[in-house]
């Protein structure tokens, strides 16, 4: 049996709190793995400032024996590397959490006002001296405190650690003995602390990201080439494939600049294979003039947006939904392209593989809109599928018959000509940036430009049609609500978390997620029943002006959040039980 008692719910919350290069996120990950291991569901986010040292970074990780979808406002405990930590975070601790600390940290009377804390003083920083250590191993005395207080199998852990620095010995063994300390200390207070996990089936789960996911889907789609330059939250999609270009029999280019960056991969899909790049809202804002020309020569190429507030640099760490118009007017002209949003890291895995099916059936670019929250958080989900996913490549050619000319950009039923890669025997493929008859040569004569205009045009049925069988929005919930909360991207974590909070005040709830932005479902309203409410991070409400652009709805009500921070299920809970009581 898997079971898992927090304080107040069926939840555990730990939040790891310091600086900048004190292993924050590293500690979360191991716990998280730890906890899979042992059969739970997980869910953890990092907050940190851009900086490379110092200032205040944590690492939330929620778990549960049933799926957890985001992180929570509140905290049952606490592993705090410094005293920032501690003050930071203690209003936010639920009633009969624990703190655990270095006890070299000391507290003024009037700085801790919360008598319903427990805090666990640990010699942190003594035990990795004694153990030659480095002082960032303090953090693994605190990660072996929070597997006893609750009741995590230590040697869980300790095999996290042996895996993640296999073949450094040294690093392995010190690590292994400072979480066995850490759980020995603990195990001899007097517990205030109550909770604990109690293990048993272990389900084959995967603990990753969704950039990890992201980059493992365009593996499991058959990219053969990808470039990029990097801009946080994106990088780690580069990062990753980097690391398994050789297994993954992929070309992957750091390029000097997003501009070549898109050139190159409107490029490489030219030549026939599949191609991707990624970049956030500023990268795209230099990328826009070459996803035109990816337009004008129907190349089909992939773009993943790593969504962050701006305007400029702005948060360059945080995350936001302000770039939802951008990504579809994005461009000079007027041409044919796909955004879909996932809004977790399964959706990034299979979303991404539809997404090369796309751009080559149709010759179109196609954008994976994602966001910070989404692509950097860690989830754990069911080991992927892969017989759900396929690949179509279209009306890719491999030889062309002598007796027919071959025509780059010919005029067809459903507007999608036969694409055939340069080399292609029997075929003279030309391309430019230039308006063109059906053979590539460049025109500026006004009866063949409408007409390549309209050839172009004539896939937008045919795209719409394909897009509908992937599920354009997905419902959630009640069948009959007295609310109707949408989102789309990553806030549809907290609001699935927030659809059982609300049921426990006795509202009927359903969550719309509206996934495909383009082209966009236009039906939606169909389903958008009772009290309609709409969750957004960015300040001017876009996808309310999408849909009221594309269907005429207009939305009730909406709530944003545009701090650069996600929302959380509580905050969601109680806005909508304003809303309803006014």
């Amino acid at each position: 049996m898997v079971k898992c008692t927090g304080l107040h719910d069926d939840t555990v919350t730990v939040v790891i709190g310091g600086e900048a290069g004190q292993g924050i996120s590293r500690s979360g990950v191991l716990l998280g793995k730890s906890l899979m291991r042992a059969g739970f569901h997980c869910f953890g986010e990092i907050d940190y400032p851009s900086l490379i040292r110092g200032g205040h970074n944590f690492y939330s990780l929620r778990a549960s024996s049933r799926k957890v979808h985001s992180t929570s406002g509140r905290i049952d405990l606490l592993v705090a590397l410094n005293k920032e930590s501690v003050l930071l975070h203690l209003d936010k601790m639920n009633s009969g959490g624990g703190v655990i600390h270095d006890e070299t940290v000391k507290f003024e009377n009037d700085e801790i006002h919360r008598n319903d804390v427990t805090f666990y003083p640990l010699p942190m920083s003594e035990v990795v001296k004694e153990l030659g250590g480095p002082t960032i191993m303090r953090n693994t005395v605190g990660l072996g405190a929070v597997a006893a207080l609750v009741e995590l199998d230590i040697e869980l852990l300790k095999n996290i650690v042996k895996e993640t620095f296999e073949g450094r010995e040294r690093i392995i063994r010190i690590n292994q003995e400072a979480l066995q300390k850490g759980f020995e200390y603990v195990i001899e207070f007097d517990y205030g602390f109550q909770c604990n996990v109690e293990t048993g089936e272990k389900p084959d789960r995967i603990l990753l990201t969704g950039n990890e996911a992201v980059a493992l889907g365009a593996i499991q789609a058959g990219c053969k080439f990808y470039s990029a330059y990097p801009m946080t939250p994106a990088s780690p999609v580069l990062h990753y494939l980097a690391g398994h270009d050789e297994e993954a029999g992929m070309a992957v280019i750091q390029a000097e600049s997003e501009i070549s960056a898109m050139l190159m991969t409107v490029g490489a899909g030219y030549t026939g294979v599949r191609a991707m790049t990624s970049t956030s809202g500023g990268g795209f804002c230099l990328m826009t003039e070459a996803l035109s020309f990816a337009g004008m020569t129907e190349t089909p190429v992939v773009v993943m947006i790593g969504q962050r507030p701006g305007p400029s640099t702005g948060l360059a760490t945080y995350s936001s939904q302000g770039d939802l118009m951008f990504s579809i007017f994005g461009g000079h002209g007027e041409f044919q392209r796909v955004v879909v949003a996932p809004g977790d890291a399964n959706e990034c895995f299979y979303l991404t593989t539809e997404a090369f099916n796309l751009a080559e059936r149709f010759q179109i670019p196609v954008i994976v809109l994602t966001d910070k929250s989404g692509i950097e958080s860690h989830e754990s989900v069911e080991s992927f599928d892969l017989t759900k996913t396929c690949i179509d490549r279209g009306k890719l050619v491999e030889k062309w018959g002598k007796n027919e000319q071959y025509l780059r950009f010919k005029f067809t039923e459903d507007g999608i000509s036969p694409r055939a890669p340069p080399g292609t025997p029997n075929t003279m493929v030309l391309a430019s940036s230039n308006e063109h008859l059906e053979s590539g040569r460049t025109t500026s004569s006004s009866d063949p430009v409408n007409a390549m205009v309209k050839k172009r045009a004539l896939k937008e049925p045919y795209i719409r049609r394909a897009v509908e069988q992937l599920d354009s929005y997905k419902i959630y919930g009640d069948p009959d609500p007295d609310v109707t909360l949408v989102c789309w991207g990553s806030t549809k974590g907290p609001l699935l978390e927030a659809l059982s909070l609300l049921q426990a005040e006795g509202v009927r709830t359903r969550l719309v997620q509206v996934i495909f932005m383009e082209p966009f479902p236009l039906d939606l309203p169909e389903h958008l029943e009772g009290t309609v409410i709409l969750f957004e991070n960015n300040s001017t409400s876009q996808l309310a002006s999408l849909t009221r652009m594309r269907t005429g709805y207009i939305f009730p009500h909406m709530e944003n959040r545009y701090d650069g921070r996600p929302f959380e299920p509580e905050d969601v809970r109680d806005r909508v039980l304003e809303v309803i009581q006014c």
